[in-house]
């Protein structure tokens, strides 16, 4: 009976000293999906005739995973209306969000959703442009991309969005 006793003592004694080991063993290995960052660099070019009249440039960070970045730039415009107050304020500029980033393969694959709007020169009543633009798209890491386009409806112009995504370096 007392061998018994100590022969479970000593396999009670090596599956704990295993599991602890086993347990350590984990903690000090790196996480598989290691989170990754991401500079990136949107210009918005406008073109006329295939030549670049416009370009305006936006950055932000994104992290890969289940992470979100967000740009937003612009200015409330006041227009006249037949209301009591008399003015309305309506939001131009530009709005860019991205998710979901992931690598794969020497490429960022993220959602991309954008909307640019301005008001038209000299128009009366005040005309709104708008171009909207979403899109789950795979740009090469560190190579300008255009990930969308649109033409204008009322000339020969083009709006553009291109995408640059550079890593930053772990320190």
């Amino acid at each position: 009976m007392r061998n018994n006793n100590q022969i479970v003592i000593a396999c009670g004694a090596i599956l704990l000293t295993a599991g602890i080991c086993v347990a350590q063993g984990e903690t000090a290995k790196p996480a598989a999906g290691t989170a990754k960052y991401f500079h990136l660099e949107f210009v918005v070019k406008e073109l006329d005739g295939g030549k670049v009249t416009n370009a305006r440039h936006y950055t932000t960070t994104i992290v890969t995973g289940d992470h979100r970045c967000t740009i937003r730039s612009g200015n409330k415009v006041p227009l006249q209306t037949g209301g009591t107050s008399g003015l309305t304020y309506v939001e131009v500029g530009v709005n860019i969000d991205g998710s979901g980033a992931k690598e794969i393969d020497g490429n960022l694959a993220l959602d991309i959703s954008a909307e640019i709007s301005n008001v038209a020169a000299a128009a009366n009543p005040p005309l709104i442009r708008q171009t909207k633009w979403n899109s789950n798209v795979l740009v090469p890491i560190g190579k300008p991309t255009v990930i969308a386009s649109s033409d204008d409806v009322a000339s020969k112009g083009q709006m553009q969005l291109e995408l640059t995504a550079t890593p930053i370096p772990a320190h």
